[in-house]
């Protein structure tokens, strides 16, 4: 298992950005849900550092749909795909290398 880090930080235009590496499952989620929740208005999420995300990562992502924004690997697209998040969410695709 891959320890959940959550790194909250902005880029130079203002916005909000919160980048996760690790393994987001049940016992580490509410950390997720914590750390977007501190952030006021619009966040972006990296998610490309992400190795595993089980559905109560995607709860707690589902939870702020209306104020984030993804950025995430392509092993991670067609999960956010099939769970409907890719349709609430806007996501930017980070390219993995895997492709």
């Amino acid at each position: 298992m891959t320890p959940l880090t959550l790194i909250p930080g902005h880029r130079t235009d203002g916005t909000a950005v919160l980048t996760v590496t690790g393994e987001i499952d049940m016992t580490n989620a509410r950390g997720l849900d914590e750390a977007i929740a501190e952030v006021g208005g619009k966040v972006v999420v990296d998610l490309t550092a992400v190795d595993y995300l089980d559905s109560a990562g995607l709860s707690v992502l589902f939870s702020h749909a209306e104020r984030i924004e993804l950025i995430a690997p392509g092993i991670l697209v067609p999960l956010l795909d099939v769970t409907g998040l890719a349709g609430v969410v806007t996501i930017r695709v980070q390219d993995d290398g895997n492709s």
